[in-house]
């Protein structure tokens, strides 16, 4: 019998890397997304037919309950949240009630329904926030600058209470940086690949930023994803930072999108102060040696290939935009 799955936020960028991850491992995957008046499963629409989808959302207890019912599944991964930093200042409520509260729902789910499932968390960089060593291990003390990093402080809390009160497999990756070419477009690396694609065939004309000199740690989600996995085949549960170890800032991000379509980005770049966050995370940079060691993980993907990769896919896009 293959094993079963269930992925909350299935239908985001990491949702759908998960998932086609798990379907080439065998194993019998479940998806749970909101209702919605508009489709929005595009980014999974290559494996549509190989998953079962269940409506739940992480603002409801019941209707988590009925999916880990239905879905009667060995492994969950919390995937879902508000998870869009931004917005998390101008809706500070509702990304406590999803990405914080909407954690402790799912797990008190699963602990009523089957305990035995293993629980994997996606916790964020963004819970160091004001960094306070460098670069940042499981070890470092959180200090979150968003109301986005002080949510997911308490899903990842929340997570090790319950692992610790109640003896659940229950697992929090500290994942860095991740992007791809489904990365959202309102996310920074996104914005940027598209938008040099889209200057490039003349769609767009200028792109306005803001902080340049911001420091990220930026890897490749579909290698991230392979590292939830390895978490929830361990032994026992525990906690790892996911990264790659190295730092880029907004600017060399720009200047390489720019460069692979042979654009002087300058020319074209606009910083807007009304874009900067009203408390920055001005560098992350995460030291992922226990995931190396215990999990066997690395990067395959490096920061030029990644962004390579993205503006590709985004000039491809915009060629058939420029066509239609």
């Amino acid at each position: 019998m293959p094993r079963h799955a269930l992925i909350t936020g299935i239908t985001g960028q990491d949702g759908a890397y998960l998932a086609r991850l798990l379907l080439e491992k065998g194993y019998e995957v479940h998806g749970t997304m909101r209702r919605a008046s508009t489709r929005c499963d595009e980014r999974i629409a290559t494996v549509l037919d190989r998953i079962t989808l269940h409506e739940a959302d992480l603002l409801d207890s019941g209707s988590l309950v009925s999916a880990v019912e239905k879905a009667r599944p060995q492994e969950v991964y919390n995937l879902a949240a508000q998870s869009f930093v931004p917005t998390s200042w101008q809706q500070p409520l509702l990304t406590g009630e999803v990405t914080a509260l909407g954690a402790a729902r799912l797990l008190e789910a699963i602990r009523r329904a089957d305990p035995s499932i293993r629980f994997y968390q996606a916790s964020s960089s963004e819970m160091f926030g004001k960094v306070r060593e460098e670069p940042q291990r499981e070890t470092t003390p959180f200090w979150p600058r968003s109301p986005y990093g002080a949510a997911k402080m308490y899903a990842h809390w929340i997570t090790v209470n319950y692992r610790e009160s109640y003896g659940m497999f229950a697992s929090c990756g500290i994942l860095f940086n991740h992007e791809s070419p489904l990365r959202g477009t309102e996310f920074v690396t996104r914005k940027v690949t598209r938008a040099a694609a889209r200057i490039k065939l003349g769609l767009q004309a200028r792109l306005q930023l803001g902080n340049l000199e911001a420091l990220r740690d930026w890897g490749f989600a579909g290698d991230y994803v392979e590292a939830m996995w390895r978490m929830l085949q361990q032994d026992e549960a525990d906690d790892y930072v996911i990264a790659t170890g190295k730092k880029h800032s907004v600017r060399d991000l720009v200047e390489l999108a720019f460069a692979h379509v042979d654009l002087d980005p300058w020319q074209f770049v606009d910083v807007n102060e009304s874009l900067f966050r009203p408390a920055e995370v001005n560098r992350l940079t995460g030291d992922a040696s226990k995931a190396r060691k215990k999990l066997g993980w690395q990067p395959s993907v490096d920061f030029a290939e990644l962004i390579a990769m993205m503006v590709d896919v985004d000039l491809k896009q915009a060629r058939q935009e420029a066509e239609n």
